[in-house]
């Protein structure tokens, strides 16, 4: 087998060199060995390193941009990109819920909480008359201390006033509603776009006038199937990634059981 001066064993067998060197600079990333923002070495260093021509190299390295684990800057190299947090949407859990188990810190900085006439589109969502009161709840989320999110909550004015008096800096809306409010949550309706940043958004997530931002819309119902939470939340697109898992066989395997 043959051996890199670096010391790496490549093998000639499955998988293609390619693959085993994205695999070997993906640990490096991923370890912090090559740090987010750093210069990674060039393609002649990789070529010399891995003992492979340069377009095992460029192919490597252009799977790991597609994984937006690196970046191109022209003229000057390729970087190391900073790592996105994720949620994997499997189930039904806040944004400090989900990340807190990953080890990450979070922060919410609570903007305002506010009572206003539902709108159309609220009162349609919530199933409420148009013009009905509503707690209107803005918050910024820090992950790590840096903002990630900028969340708009909309709930029915009886929740909103038992929200109002509880702890919206450090727990999730979610726990609130279920554990001091005693409503069991359902399920949700998601659906998620891109959208560029407004003066709003740039203010409350620290980014440039018109950057790509993730939209994602979401009504949460409890378990009678009565909807209680609405809300948008707005998502750096540079620091976070929303993961799910689509099961080909469920369907088929539901049809198994019907017969």
């Amino acid at each position: 087998m043959p051996k890199s001066p670096a010391g790496i064993v490549l093998h000639l067998s499955k998988p293609p060199l390619y693959e085993q060197i994205k695999a070997e600079l993906r640990a490096r990333i991923l370890s912090g060995t090559y740090a987010a923002h750093t210069q990674m070495p060039s393609e002649n260093d990789l070529c010399a390193m891995f003992s492979v021509s340069r377009i095992t190299v460029r192919q490597a390295l252009g799977d790991l941009q597609k994984e937006g684990l690196v970046f191109k800057l022209h003229g000057k190299g390729t970087f190391v990109a900073k790592p996105k947090a994720f949620q994997n949407v499997s189930a039904l859990q806040g944004f400090a819920e989900a990340m807190s188990s990953m080890g990450y810190e979070i922060v919410n900085l609570l903007k305002h909480i506010r009572f206003i006439p539902a709108t159309a589109r609220i009162a349609s969502r919530l199933s409420l008359p148009e013009g009905a009161k509503v707690a209107e709840i803005q918050r910024v989320r820090l992950l790590n201390r840096e903002p990630v999110s900028l969340e708009v909550t909309w709930v029915p004015e009886a929740l909103g006033k038992r929200l109002a008096s509880a702890d919206l800096v450090t727990r999730d809306i979610f726990l609130i509603l279920e554990n001091d409010c005693g409503v069991p949550l359902g399920h949700a309706d998601v659906s998620i776009d891109a959208i560029l940043a407004d003066d709003e958004i740039v203010e409350a997530l620290n980014v440039e006038e018109g950057s790509p931002v993730l939209r994602i819309e979401r009504l949460t119902h409890d378990v009678d199937g009565t909807p209680i939470d609405y809300e948008y939340l707005y998502f750096r697109g540079d620091a976070f990634q929303y993961r799910f898992r689509i099961d080909r066989q469920k369907e088929k395997k539901v049809a198994r059981k019907t017969k």
